[in-house]
Parts: structure tokens; C-alpha cells; sequence
């Protein structure tokens, strides 16, 4: 069995991709594909100077040949995978349901549900076949997409393309006995996404409240060590905290 671990991350030119990358690729034994429309992006450039473990890959989501082109890159270079994590997203519309164009509902399927979708269907038989036994297929996803712990920031679109891809996740888990799946809230992290958002909000926040280090950690420690049993099929919060109307009270988020 192999002692190395390749990991994908999706959306790894910046924010929370870029960190995810970074904390990754400083790990002995790893091989990280980051993921991006621009493979050229300076950040991902300086990255694999860095770290001569990563390689920077053309990922465009939903674009089934851009990612069928970039998981046979893979498995020529690496010749396996095992963990995807897919992270690129937007959040780029902000307002009431009713002046919300039928456009940003599309851009925003298009990004954050189809994304991961057309990203494991070019992706699983080699994801699949990883040699440790436990692939992972892990979605960056949204308490704003969590119905049963409603929370009224006026981000429609976002929020109903993030349950949509949270149903994906429970999808996966039931098609596939072998594979660990499951969507993670990251925080509302500090980045040009989550800042953006925070503008925008109605709780007189001037950034987002969640630093991208902690984000960082958080998610990785629902990664790793993940089994089926523990951790599949599941809603992760990237870490219990309370005492603000964002927060998320339980190591699970609601669906």
C-alpha cells in the first residue's frame, strides 16, 4: 500500500482552497493537486515553488471536460487519489428574494452544486480505487444551506445551492459503500467571499468573524481520520461555538 496521500482541492487559488493547499502540501507524505480556472495564478505559482509536492491543475466547475482533463493529469502523475475536497464556490448576490434575478440562481447552481457533481463524476473510479481503502469526497458547504437551522441572511441563491449540494453528499453515501462523504461548514471566514457577506448582512459586521486559520484547521480535522461510520453522510461544523446569531451549537449542523 502506498504511504503517500494525494489530495484535489477545488477553488485553490485563494481563501479557503488556498489554505487548505498550503496546510496540506507542508505535510510529510502528501501530493496536492490545487485545483483553479487559472492554474497560472501567481498564489498557486508561489505555492508550488514552495512546495515542489503541489501541482497546480486547470479545474473550471462544471465543466466536464476541463475536469475529466484534470483527474487523467492526476492519475499520470500521482497515479492515485484519495481525498477531493471540493471548495470552489461564489456567494456574489446579496438581497431579497424578490428582486433576486433568475440569473444569480444559475451562476450559483452552476458553481456550488453542479461543480461537485461534474468534479465526482470525472473523478470516482480513480478516486475509487485509492490504495488506503477510505476515499474522500468532502464538500465545503454552507449553514446557510441548513433548513433546520435557518439562518436569515438574505443570501437565497447561495444558501439553496449549498442544501442542494448537501443532498449530493447524502446521495454519495447511500450509492457508494466504500466512500466517506460529507459536506462541512467552514465558518463565516475572513476572506473576499466572507467579507463580501459581511457587508451585506444585517448584523452590522464589517468582515467576517472567523479566522482563515481556524477555518483551516477545523475542516481538516473532520478530514482527517474520517471512517464511513463516524463521519460519513454527514453535516460537519468546522468547530462548536456559540453565542452569536451565526454560530452553530453542535459538532453537527442540521440539514
Amino acid at each position: 500500500m502506498s504511504s503517500k496521500i494525494v489530495y484535489l482541492i477545488s477553488g485553490a487559488n485563494r481563501g479557503i482552497g488556498y489554505g487548505l493547499a498550503s496546510a496540506l502540501a507542508a505535510r510529510p507524505n502528501t501530493i496536492v493537486f490545487a485545483g483553479a480556472r487559472d492554474p497560472a495564478a501567481q498564489t498557486l505559482m508561489d505555492l508550488a515553488a514552495k512546495y515542489p509536492n503541489v501541482y497546480p491543475v486547470k479545474l473550471t466547475s462544471a465543466d466536464k471536460a476541463d475536469n475529466e482533463a484534470a483527474i487523467l493529469q492526476i492519475e499520470k502523475i500521482a497515479g492515485q487519489l484519495d481525498v477531493i475536497i471540493a471548495n470552489a464556490g461564489i456567494a456574489s448576490h446579496f438581497g431579497p428574494l424578490v428582486a433576486t434575478p433568475l440569473h444569480a440562481f444559475h451562476e450559483h447552481f452552476q458553481v456550488n452544486t453542479l461543480g461537485p457533481v461534474v468534479l465526482f463524476q470525472a473523478a470516482h473510479t480513480l478516486l475509487l480505487a485509492s490504495p488506503a481503502g477510505a476515499p474522500i469526497f468532502a464538500v465545503i458547504s454552507s449553514a446557510l444551506g441548513s433548513l433546520g437551522r435557518f439562518i436569515p441572511i438574505a443570501a437565497t441563491p447561495y444558501g439553496m445551492s449549498k442544501a442542494a449540494a448537501n443532498f449530493l453528499v447524502k446521495t454519495l453515501d447511500a450509492e457508494h459503500p466504500s466512500l466517506i462523504t460529507m459536506a462541512i461548514e467552514p465558518g463565516w471566514v475572513s476572506t473576499d467571499m466572507g467579507n463580501s457577506g459581511a457587508k451585506e448582512n444585517i448584523f452590522g459586521l464589517s468582515e467576517a468573524p472567523v479566522k482563515i486559520d481556524d477555518s483551516i484547521a477545523g475542516v481538516l480535522s473532520r478530514v482527517d481520520g474520517a471512517t464511513k461510520e463516524k463521519s460519513s453522510g454527514k453535516f460537519w461544523n468546522f468547530k462548536v461555538a456559540q453565542g452569536n446569531p451565526w454560530d452553530i451549537e453542535t459538532e453537527e449542523v442540521p440539514w
